[in-house]
């Protein structure tokens, strides 16, 4: 390489993502989790593993992020392993100033969510346009349903004022979660006005396996902009 050359600029989701990497030291138990803004934690990670000799132990949210974090050079462990993970790193499709979130547009909401249930401290990488005033106005939630279950759960959810949608492949089939579950995209054209109430009437349905509302789970939200600044905040007290 010319040295005289100089190294393209980093996106800013590349730009974040490697941000939340340096929340991860040495001997920890690191939740990984899923989407296009932590595969660039994981790379970083996968860098530090091969450069420091970092010693971690990666416990991954969907197959998708244990096949990458394994090519990565990640040393990974399962649940049966652990009993509580140092710090989580994940993304968010919306997070509002509560630092509640919206997530699961990948399908891994119900592994996310019990990994950050027995997390110390969930780090949230996002890129622009993920930070919101009130969540479900742009983005639909998604709820994973067990197929048998699924008119029911139907029902139930347009009885709390959404509206859901099949989650369906580029064939026209039901997309299954890792889980071998269905999820259902519900809009909520005016948002979700009380996030922690309708996440529990989402858990009260019977059918239901998880709902991609995380009402206090995130401690931090390393969030990038457009022009590749990038932000780091604290959920408030």
């Amino acid at each position: 390489m010319d040295r005289g050359a100089k190294e393209a600029p980093m996106e800013p989701k590349e730009r974040a993502g490697r941000k939340a990497a340096e929340w991860i030291e040495d001997g920890m138990t690191v939740g990984l989790g899923t989407g296009s803004t932590v595969y660039f934690t994981l790379v970083a990670l996968g860098e530090r593993v091969a450069r420091e000799g970092l010693s971690i132990r990666g416990v991954p949210t969907s197959v998708d992020t244990q096949r990458k974090a394994r090519e990565l050079g990640i040393p990974l462990v399962g649940l049966d392993e652990v009993e509580a993970i140092d710090v989580t790193v994940d993304g968010a499709d919306e997070i509002d100033p509560a630092f509640d979130m919206i997530k699961g547009g990948g399908g891994a909401l119900l592994r996310e969510k019990v990994v950050a249930s027995i997390s110390r401290r969930e780090v949230i990488v996002v890129g622009p346009g993920k930070q919101v005033e009130r969540l479900g106005r742009s983005f639909a939630l998604p709820v994973e349903v067990v197929p048998f279950a699924r008119p029911v759960v139907e029902r139930a959810l347009r009885a709390l004022g959404l509206d859901p949608r099949l989650r369906r492949d580029d064939a026209g089939a039901p997309r299954r979660t890792d889980n071998g579950n269905e999820v259902l995209d519900c809009a909520s054209p005016d948002g979700i006005a009380d996030a922690p109430a309708l996440e529990r009437a989402l858990a009260a349905i019977p059918g239901v396996v998880e709902s991609g509302l995380f009402i206090g789970l995130a401690h931090v939200c390393v969030a990038c902009d457009a022009d590749g600044s990038v932000a780091v905040s604290e959920r408030p007290a």
